[in-house]
């Protein structure tokens, strides 16, 4: 569990990682010193796992988006399905769920055809019974973290 200390520098570097330890030292009261510490910790003890860029999908030429609900046949383990899944660059993520689908799968596509090859070669694998797809039509609201329960 991290502390309030280190739940507001994970929020902040979460806003924008490229901030200084020293501007995040002066919104959670440490100095630049004490956040790094802190950083090297949370990166040692994996609560900090990386850093990265957000990207707006369609700068790279990914235009449509959509969710596939996945339906696999019996006895699929999770390790299957992320087998099957992980060399379709279209695909952003990719989770079990509850509820009758076994899986749900986000894609991104360059157009709606690219969409449907993509839905199609998914239909297509071994493992898959059956599909559903829901095409978004705009994103309401993408958080990078939530707020910690309380």
């Amino acid at each position: 569990m991290l502390d309030d200390l280190d739940e507001r520098i994970v929020h902040a570097l979460a806003g924008d990682a490229r901030r200084t330890y020293a501007d995040i030292g002066q919104s959670v009261g440490l100095s630049a010193p004490a956040v790094k510490r802190r950083v090297d910790r949370l990166r040692e003890t994996g609560a900090i796992t990386g850093f990265t860029v957000r990207v707006d999908p369609a700068a790279l030429g990914w235009q449509t988006e959509g969710v596939i609900e996945l339906y696999c046949r019996p006895h699929t383990s999770p390790e299957a399905i992320r087998r099957g899944l992980e060399r379709y660059p279209e695909i952003v993520s990719a989770s079990t769920v509850t509820g009758d689908a076994d899986a749900i799968v986000q894609v991104f596509a360059a157009d709606m055809r690219h969409f449907e090859q993509v839905l199609e070669r998914i239909a297509g694998e071994q493992f898959v019974e059956r599909t559903k797809s829901t095409l978004i039509l705009s994103p309401l609201l993408r958080r990078v973290t939530a707020t910690p329960p309380a």
